[in-house]
């Protein structure tokens, strides 16, 4: 494999390095292109732009591959454990049995909140959008806890880490509480990780939410599979906020922002309305794939394609399976799961899609899940956001160790008027 990439600008030549993964992944390395060449790269997007070198998740978008740390996702499926991967992805390594143990104390420790956050949620009207709330809240926990500002070591670093990923379900379950105007359920400490969150979040005083292992295991996939995906937008937003030294809590809370945009984690919240819309509206499947297929229809079949994934995204394979036990042992027939499964059928039989690499994506089965345990539609992007957290967080402490990081300052081609000069007011046209 070549070493170098000859950049050829008029009569001259430049040279690169060429850098190359540890997966066979290769870049041309671009660092000094603009003080070689005076020319900079346009790459609206970024979807050939390569932001940084990171050991935390691996995806081949053609194979159907994703890893953590190396590990393939389906290997979680049997046991899912949502605080395990988080260690995995945070640390670099699956914990050992004190490790685990010290996390989850952590987690169980530093569970409530500050007594005067309460106010806080106060603060906001019953139809604040859940996802304003957690990044304010996300925000607001920086002032009462200053001592992670400056993380001196990787022990503080845990601490903080821990913190986060468990007041974040808190935060959550307390914002859901509000806008429906019942009574803040505390963490209970004998609960794990997700049990702990459905009892905060749908036990009544003196009647506890009892979670069932099939719903627990569900919940526990569902966030792990959400749990990192690579540079996508939010992670992106993370690290890009974090080069500027930003505290963890801040640049966790911007992710939530990004998270926040429809076109990101507002996806399974668009299939599911798409369901909705397709049941209904007593339309057929078949007919609406055919309206799907049609340029000048403003149908859209939500729920298929991905930015990376070229071939079945292997999260959704999963989901698909938890689905199909899930719903049935709970006692849930819902229509939704029937069409959706149709409209796979369809998709995965028909030219249009294949032609195109169009196969079913997370999305598309995470929003009946969440349905079937009873989570809300507006807290669909929430649980998106407690599950992408240890990804975030990962992705923020790769980058603070990583020696010569830079603040992140893309460049720009600017296409407005060339200079000009300053017209008086009196003087201005229409004046």
């Amino acid at each position: 494999m070549p070493t170098e990439a000859t950049l050829t600008i008029g009569d001259s030549q430049y040279q690169f390095p060429i850098i190359e993964g540890s997966e066979g992944e290769r870049a041309i390395d671009i660092q000094d292109l603009r003080a070689k060449t005076g020319y900079i790269t346009l790459d609206p997007g970024y979807g050939n732009t390569g932001s940084c070198e990171s050991a935390i998740t691996f995806i081949d978008g053609e194979k159907g591959i994703l890893r953590y740390r190396g590990i393939p996702i389906e290997q979680f499926e049997q046991a899912p454990n949502f605080v395990e991967v988080a260690w995995l992805l945070i640390f670099g390594h699956l914990p050992c049995p004190d490790e685990y143990k010290t996390f989850s104390d952590d987690l169980t420790a530093t569970a409530n909140l500050d007594e005067s956050m309460k106010h806080h949620f106060e603060g906001f009207p019953r139809s604040a959008p859940p996802m304003a709330i957690l990044s304010a809240m996300i925000n607001a926990l920086s002032c009462f806890h200053p001592e992670f500002f400056e993380l001196e070591d990787k022990d503080d670093f845990r601490e903080a880490a821990a913190g986060l990923i468990s007041k974040v379900r808190t935060i959550a379950a307390y914002a859901y509480r509000q806008s429906i105007g019942l009574p803040y359920i505390y963490p209970n400490p004998a609960l794990r990780y997700v049990p702990n969150f459905l009892h905060m979040m749908f036990s009544q005083p003196y009647a506890e939410h009892v979670c069932d292992p099939l719903v627990r295991d569900a919940l526990n996939l569902i966030l792990l599979l959400h749990a990192d995906h690579e540079q996508n937008c939010s992670t992106s937003t993370v690290r890009m906020v974090g080069s500027s030294q930003a505290n963890l809590f801040a640049s966790c809370a911007a992710g939530v922002c990004a998270l926040w945009g429809p076109l990101h984690g507002g996806a399974n919240v668009a299939v599911l309305e798409m369901l909705e819309q397709i049941h209904q509206g007593q339309i057929s499947p078949e007919d609406y794939v055919r309206l799907a297929k049609d340029r000048d229809s403003k149908v859209r079949l939500m729920g298929f394609g991905h930015r990376v994934y070229r071939n079945f995204d292997p999260r959704a394979k999963m989901l698909a399976r938890v689905a199909d036990n899930l719903l049935p042992t709970l006692g849930v027939h819902d229509p939704l799961l029937d069409i959706a499964r149709k409209l796979e059928e369809i998709a995965l039989e028909d030219p249009y899609f294949i032609d195109r690499q169009l196969y079913p994506n997370v999305d598309f089965y995470s929003g009946i899940i969440l349905r079937a345990i009873g989570i809300p539609t507006n807290m669909f992007t929430v649980m998106f956001a407690i599950g992408r957290l240890p990804g975030w967080i990962a992705h923020w402490w790769e980058q603070s160790e990583t020696q010569g990081t830079k603040i992140a300052r893309p460049r720009q081609i600017y296409m407005g008027p060339n200079e000009t000069d300053h017209v008086p007011r009196g003087e201005r046209c229409g004046c």
